[in-house]
């Protein structure tokens, strides 16, 4: 188990996969007031637009889009009374069925934390610049966001 100091940056982006259970210990150790957690795994689906998708990858606008993923998480714990909470993203190639996002929030009631996992998404989706290629065996395409 990876200790306090050791813990990962509650807000990143990387190529590398993520562990959930390593990020709700990092999001649990914050509060022993925490008696919600709610959490939303984005993954890659093989399937899109009635087409197979071989892998996705993904491109993000560097330290834009990880300035406004910290934002994001600043505005939940503001507008929803959070304890705390996580967002990971992954850049780079991801294949179908692995993780992309992940999304975590902690509050001392379960009504909040769920709300604000949902809300958390939904705004990533439309303020972080992060965009996605989708790779079949048609060739390649930039996927529109859809909230």
């Amino acid at each position: 188990m990876t200790s306090e100091f050791e813990m990962k940056e509650p807000v990143r982006i990387q190529q590398e996969d993520f562990s959930q259970d390593e990020e709700i210990r990092a999001l649990q150790a914050s509060s022993k007031r925490m008696g919600g957690i709610a959490t939303f795994l984005g993954c890659a689906r093989d399937f899109s637009e009635g087409r197979e998708v071989s892998e996705i990858s993904f491109d993000a606008y560097g330290s834009m889009a990880l300035s406004e993923l910290k934002k994001l998480r600043s505005d939940a714990i503001e507008k929803y009374a959070l304890l705390d909470a996580r967002i990971v993203h992954r850049i780079g190639t991801v294949k179908g069925g692995e993780n992309i996002v992940f999304i975590a929030a902690g509050a001392e009631h379960r009504v909040a934390a769920l709300e604000a996992c949902r809300w958390m998404i939904d705004e990533l989706k439309q303020r972080v610049p992060i965009w996605k290629k989708e790779i079949t065996p048609q060739g390649e395409s930039w996927v529109t966001p859809h909230p």
